[in-house]
């Protein structure tokens, strides 16, 4: 039998060989958090190696993910396919262990974790999906969905401002299923924390309304434990275990000291660690007694076939929630959406309403609302503006959380990433909502969600200079094509209800990444479609009207700006030119299509080209060319009413006529 320090000590021997071979990395997070890992992987935390996607395992996450070789240290130790070649090749191109944690490279890894924070606003979305599905699912004598979720955090994560956020939300909603472990050793990269760094981070938590356990000796493995207990025993609110422990233990010269926490320990002062650990092995070599006290795959396997049975026991007496709770974490739409959904978009079609296609996303979510329970909406502050509210919502609350819609609060960056964490938990789909200018609040979880291929829906409403008289603060410019620019980033911006009806589909659909859904404030008017435009929506772009012949001239709008390309194109066929339009409500599922597609929207031969769009105009120019003309911005907006707002910057019938004519005669 192994001691608790022998098992710790691998992780601490891995860390610090598998940083000195990369020649970078951070060994002094993982070597100071060694021993609370070792407590809570060993005795508490239950998962499966051999399925790290099994539905009912414990969530753990690593929020200060520059300590990376903590987490791939104990996957690989408790059995996880990640192999001690793996280790090896720490930091390297295309190896199955980053500098950080990225979800999709390793097995067991839950969330891409790095920029701090976000890592335990993440673990607050796994808890909000526990506890929301377990009230949505569970039964009297059948809990199918009971699980916690534990992340460690360090000082950083503390002093970034999303910790306020999603701490305070975690907190109102009593998640006494969520657990997070301070690290409070003292040190970040400029040194003691203490010049910058003194909050009383105990009654900061308790404020929020957490159970916070202080001063607890992070490499005392029975006062860790104790800890673990009274959180657990805590199911009413979330848990700060706040412990103390020393950066970079075992490391004689340097624990204790920022000189371990973001570089190699050097090979002098790892044969020093070594010695003062009692570890007598080389490099990556870890005995196999070590291994064997490590090894979870037969605790996990039977965890995970004790929650089969009681699941086949839920089946018997739930079969139509069993099959819907399989449903739902498989990420499958119910079969028969796509069909509803087309049949709503076509009477959307017939019917021709002209309304703000904020308002139109509403109306879609009472169409598509009932068909997905799975649905999590949201938004920070503004349901009411942003129309994300629809008949059948209800208010996820601390005393009954089987709702399916979470009032995040002003809280617009910590919503972003708790919706991250719902989407990765499975079960949900997340859709949450503010102003499109606040993307700017969001935008590195917008980004994390792209990079996790997450479904994650942003609803981003006021999309421009329409806003009107609330100003430049609030009017967006910039943020179209940020998004847009972003790898792995869908963006709708639609012109009407139709295209509002497509956009959602598309983003429901989507489940390789997030979508941004951009709706504006004011009212556009409906846009008649033929069937074969009706179904070319859904391709990004499409040709929304045309003259007879080759045109000589091609407009192409987005959202508001359609209707002025389709007033303007009118104006100039009546001059005689022959005028396309262009509606491209999604640049990127455009530039998906075949080549043929996208050929036959825009001509190579039509060089005349005009682009219409309330944002920055610099995006425009891969569509229009460098000969080409974009009517957009490019500044900041001003206070005023729209309509004065439009005419100020062009946004006209005889401008966009004066921009097309100066360029057919150039």
């Amino acid at each position: 039998m192994q001691s608790r320090k022998d098992l710790a000590n691998a992780i601490r021997a891995l860390s610090m060989d598998a940083v000195q071979k990369a020649k970078s990395g951070h060994p002094g997070a993982p070597m100071g958090m060694a021993d609370i890992a070792e407590v809570l992987w060993n005795d508490y935390l239950s998962h499966n190696p051999a399925n790290p996607d099994w539905a009912n395992r414990d969530r753990f996450v690593l929020s200060n993910g520059h300590g990376s070789m903590l987490v791939y240290s104990l996957l690989h130790l408790s059995g996880y396919d990640l192999a001690i070649d793996d280790l090896k090749n720490f930091r390297q191109l295309h190896s199955r262990t980053p500098g950080h944690p990225e979800y999709g490279y390793t097995p067991g890894v839950e969330t891409t974790t790095g920029p701090l924070g976000q890592g335990i606003a993440n673990a607050v979305g796994f808890a909000l999906a526990e506890k929301t599905l377990a009230a949505q699912f569970n039964r009297d004598g059948h809990s199918i969905v009971d699980h916690y979720t534990y992340a460690f955090l360090g000082d950083g994560c503390l002093m970034e401002g999303i910790s306020h956020e999603i701490s305070s939300l975690a907190g109102t909603l009593g998640l006494g299923k969520l657990i997070f472990f301070y690290d409070d050793n003292g040190i970040s990269i400029d040194g003691d924390v203490k010049g910058w760094f003194t909050d009383d981070t105990a009654k900061r938590f308790e404020a929020y309304g957490w159970q916070v356990i202080s001063a607890v000796d992070g490499h005392d493995a029975d006062a860790v434990r104790a800890a673990i207990e009274a959180g657990r025993a805590n199911t009413d609110q979330p848990t700060l275990i706040c412990c103390r422990t020393i950066i970079g233990f075992g490391a004689p010269n340097k624990q204790g000291t920022e000189s371990c926490h973001g570089a190699p320990l050097g090979e002098e002062e790892i044969e020093l660690a070594r010695e003062n650990l009692g570890w007598t092995h080389g490099p990556f070599e870890v005995p196999a007694e070590i291994y064997a006290g490590w090894d979870a795959r037969e605790k996990g396997a039977t965890a995970e076939q004790q929650w089969e049975q009681r699941f086949a026991g839920y089946e018997k007496a739930h079969p139509e929630l069993a099959a819907e709770f399989r449903r739902r974490m498989a990420g499958d739409l119910p079969a028969d959406f796509a069909g509803l959904a087309d049949d709503y978009i076509r009477a959307c079609q017939d019917k021709g309403e002209s309304i703000a296609s904020r308002k139109a996303s509403q109306n879609i979510l009472n169409a598509y609302g009932p068909m997905l329970p799975e649905l999590l909406g949201g938004s920070a502050d503004l349901a009411g503006s942003n129309l994300t509210i629809w008949s059948d919502s209800k208010g996820v609350s601390r005393d009954d959380a089987g709702g399916n819609y979470i009032y995040y609060g002003v809280r617009e960056f910590g919503m972003a990433a708790i919706m991250n964490g719902l989407a990765l938990h499975g079960g949900l789909i997340p859709y949450g909502a503010t102003f499109l200018i606040f993307m700017e609040y969001c935008r590195n979880a917008v980004r994390m969600a792209a990079l996790m291929k997450q479904r994650s829906i942003m609803v981003f409403t006021h999309d421009s200079i329409g806003l009107g008289e609330d100003g430049p603060t609030h009017q967006p410019v910039e943020q179209m094509a940020s998004l847009r620019t972003t790898p792995n980033m869908s963006v709708w911006r639609p012109a009407d209800t139709v295209e509002s009806a497509v956009a959602w589909k598309a983003a429901l659909e989507r489940k390789d990444g997030p979508t941004a859904l951009i709706f504006s404030r004011q009212a556009l008017p409906h846009q008649d479609r033929d069937d074969d435009q009706l179904a070319n929506v859904a391709r990004g772009a499409y040709i929304l009207s045309d003259s007879k012949g080759a045109p000589d001239l091609i407009l192409i709008a987005t959202g508001s700006e359609v209707a002025l390309a389709q007033d303007a194109a009118h104006a100039l066929r009546e001059n005689g030119h022959r005028v396309r339009v262009v509606s491209m409500p999604s640049t990127d599922v455009f530039d998906a299509q075949p080549a043929k597609y996208r050929q036959k929207v825009l001509p190579l031969d039509v060089t005349n080209r005009v682009a219409i769009e309330a944002g920055i105009e610099d995006y425009w120019h891969k569509y229009v060319g460098l000969d080409g003309r974009i009517v957009g911005m490019s500044s900041f907006g001003e206070s005023a009413p729209a309509g004065d707002l439009f005419k100020t910057f062009g946004f006209t019938v005889d401008n966009v006529v004066s921009v097309a004519q100066d360029l057919l005669e150039g």
